[in-house]
């Protein structure tokens, strides 16, 4: 009798098979615990995930030794992945601010090569993201555990043209600002003269 060999290990393949994530490591703590014969150290790590595409998450891991500590954390980022869209696949639709206990965060969209300007651990998330032109600005925590937080708690409000005419059942075009063209002109003819 033949045994099917695929048979139990398919969903695995199928994991694995899933496109290749990028991580980055934004922090390792060092800890100790203090016994009776000395001190046992251990490693927590935070790790920022994302297929750089406009899915990111977060995930921390502790552990004795900092390489098994990453790997924790990579495999929990991967499980808590968020989906943000994007605007032309580079910035955000709109401006907004994220908040997680102490950490405050600002987020402005931003014209073609502007770059990211943001500091440390939300510079990974936007890297991870997949987010080319954004200007930030953190207030107040300096946690990088916050700030990420407060990062990603900005990004879960934000709201595509698309998704907010479906809800309202109006067009796209409806939603957007309209660009009045002829001032423009007016005023490029004006200038010329």
């Amino acid at each position: 009798m033949a045994r099917d060999d695929n048979r139990g290990g398919n969903r695995r393949n199928q994991r694995d098979e899933t496109p290749e994530f990028a991580d980055r490591l934004v922090a390792i703590n060092r800890v100790s615990k203090t016994v009776k014969g000395g001190k046992r150290f251990g490693f927590a790590a935070l790790v920022v995930v994302g297929d750089q595409k406009g899915r990111v998450g977060f995930g921390k891991g502790k552990a004795k030794e900092v390489p098994e500590a990453i790997r924790k954390a990579t495999e929990q980022a991967k499980r808590q992945m968020i989906r943000v869209q994007l605007r032309e696949g580079r910035t955000l639709h709109h401006d907004m601010h994220g908040r997680h206990g102490a950490g405050k965060v600002i987020m402005r969209t931003a014209p073609e090569g502007t770059g990211i300007i943001a500091g440390g651990p939300m510079r990974a998330v936007f890297e991870m993201l997949g987010v080319k032109d954004v200007v930030s600005k953190s207030v107040g925590s300096q946690n990088p555990y916050n700030m990420i937080r407060a990062t990603l708690d900005g990004l879960r409000k934000e709201q595509s043209p698309r998704s907010v005419a479906q809800r309202r059942g109006k067009k796209v075009a409806d939603i957007l600002p309209k660009r009045d063209d002829n001032v423009e002109s007016s005023a490029q003819v004006a200038e010329e003269a």
